[in-house]
């Protein structure tokens, strides 16, 4: 009596879970076309398609493809895995509301646009791994508010701004070009302090500096610059930590550093001091020069003479006896003052008679030949 009663409690319980099923499976349709060589999206398939796999082949994912994508409404997984696609346009799974599993990997992707992923509300999980980007901007991930899982590996991130009200549980970030400078102090705040997990934590490692190579992005020590810099709500104690950790590994490679740098400010000292010495040499050598200048203009200045030509000597004799004639040469003289000066001046002058005196001839001797 008993055995039919429970029987009969649960029987209902039964029925209703494999009508569950039941329904389940009937709404659960797969479509596979992967390696078909295909160029587009096909537009000839069931319209209630659940799970789309597009994998291996030539798609690009144009605009006459986003248009076919926007049919299959029902869509809750896609996987356009190896494919040709460059760019994640606007709206290009807008229609898809119900997509709760994209895998983009291993594609060419380097540029995806602010509203790529607008309309996925219910994504769970994101691929992107294996691609060609360069830069996130963290307000692509905005709209995709139930994203539980994304990776990245394989790309040439080397930056990543966390963004607001990013609640993941699981993140994949290794293989990318991580630039551990203070830029990515965020990015690690978030993973230390969040409930994330960073899928393969030890081999997501920095690419640069050189010195922190050996470190992941998750334990790299900063100095306290870096948190003036950036300020973050991490605590004392967990910076305390980074630099206990940095105290304990990676000691050669500080060693390293320190050295390097010592021969740097080394050699970088004495070029500064054979500038210095250059410069003042120069300068030096300018000054003398500026004040030579004068010393030297008037020594060439003195040679600088030329024999008189003819008509300057006349003038020069005209100007020295001073012609009478010329009233604008004696302006203010009268006429007595112009005679005087005249025979004054024509006082040297000797009478020329034509002869030479000749001292050696004897006088007497000249009467009697006369």
């Amino acid at each position: 009596m008993k055995t039919t009663s429970i029987t009969i409690l649960f029987w209902p319980l039964s029925i209703l879970l494999l009508l569950d099923e039941s329904q389940t499976s009937k709404t659960e349709v797969k479509c596979n076309f992967t390696a078909k060589n295909y160029a587009l999206i096909p537009a000839n398939m069931n319209k209630n398609v659940t799970i789309l796999d597009l994998s291996y082949n030539q798609i690009t994912l144009n605009v006459t493809d986003t248009r076919v994508l926007q049919t299959y409404f029902l869509l809750t997984e896609l996987y356009l895995i190896e494919n040709n696609i460059i760019t994640l346009h606007n709206n290009s799974f807008g229609n898809l509301s119900n997509l709760e599993i994209l895998n983009i990997c291993r594609n060419s992707i380097y540029i995806i646009q602010q509203g790529a992923f607008t309309g996925l509300n219910k994504l769970k999980q994101l691929y992107l791994c294996q691609n060609k980007i360069v830069q996130l901007n963290s307000d692509i991930f905005v709209p995709l508010k139930n994203l539980i899982l994304l990776n990245l590996q394989g790309n040439l991130i080397s930056y990543f701004d966390v963004p607001q009200l990013f609640h993941l549980e699981f993140i994949i970030l290794y293989g990318n070009l991580w630039n551990c400078s203070c830029s990515l102090l965020n990015l690690q705040n978030w993973l230390n302090t969040s409930n994330v997990t960073l899928e393969n934590e030890n081999i997501t490692m920095c690419s640069y500096p050189d010195i922190l190579k050996c470190y992941n992005i998750k334990t790299v020590p900063y100095k306290a610059e870096c948190y003036s810099k950036f300020p973050s709500p991490i605590t004392e104690d967990l910076y305390i930590h980074f630099q206990s950790i940095s105290n304990s590994t990676c000691n050669s490679s500080l060693n390293n550093l320190t050295r390097n740098a010592e021969r740097e400010s080394h050699g970088k000292s004495w070029a500064f001091l054979i500038g210095v010495v250059v410069t003042v040499l120069m300068t030096s050598l300018l000054i003398s020069t500026a004040s030579k200048c004068p010393v030297w203009y008037n020594f060439l200045l003195s040679y600088n003479h030329h024999r008189l030509e003819e008509h300057e000597a006349e003038t020069y004799e005209d100007g020295f006896t001073g012609n009478p004639s010329s009233p604008s040469q004696i302006p203010d003289t009268n006429s007595e003052e112009t005679t005087v000066i005249f025979e004054q001046l024509h006082s040297f002058v000797v009478d020329d008679d034509g002869f030479i005196e000749d001292k050696y001839i004897d006088t007497h001797e000249l009467r009697e030949e006369n």
